[in-house]
């Protein structure tokens, strides 16, 4: 994968950084001060209509110079990875870094129960059919995915 060269311009914090830092630490903070232009911060237009799937792997097979085979070879190895994270005897957890926490949740079996109050209806009685044993799949945001909100 080729990357464009930087084009960003060295602040005098970096510049500064460069002059007094030890050969060892100076290779650490040249890499830190070249940006590539997909690690800039950039002002982002909100969407009027979700994306189709089609669109979404040609927006990125755009923004990032990969094909759109390439890009659904990622999805699809994504899906794969999830996929064996989540399922019955594994771990149970996956994290897409930054953005989601995927984690599954065994609930346990629940009795039936009868003549309970209807919430809905008060004065009145209902009855709670039993529920099996089952696993559900809980996915939280995290930090960065609720920042883009705000």
């Amino acid at each position: 994968m080729a990357r464009k060269p930087s084009t960003a311009k060295k602040t005098t914090k970096t510049m500064a950084a460069h002059s007094k830092a030890t050969p060892a630490t100076s290779r650490t903070t040249t890499r830190a001060a070249t940006k590539t232009p997909n690690n800039t911060k950039r002002k982002l237009a909100g969407l009027r209509e979700p994306m189709t799937k089609t669109q979404l792997y040609a927006t990125i097979a755009e923004n990032t110079n990969l094909s759109k085979k390439d890009v659904v070879a990622v999805f699809d190895e994504l899906n794969t990875l999830i996929n064996r994270h989540i399922k019955k005897r594994s771990a149970g957890v996956f994290t897409l870094p930054g953005l989601l926490k995927i984690t599954t949740v065994k609930k346990p079996a629940r009795k039936a129960q009868k003549n309970v109050p209807n919430p809905f209806k008060p004065g009145e009685t209902m009855d709670v059919a039993a529920k099996p044993a089952r696993t559900v799949v809980k996915v939280r945001p995290l930090k960065k995915l609720k920042d883009m909100v705000a």
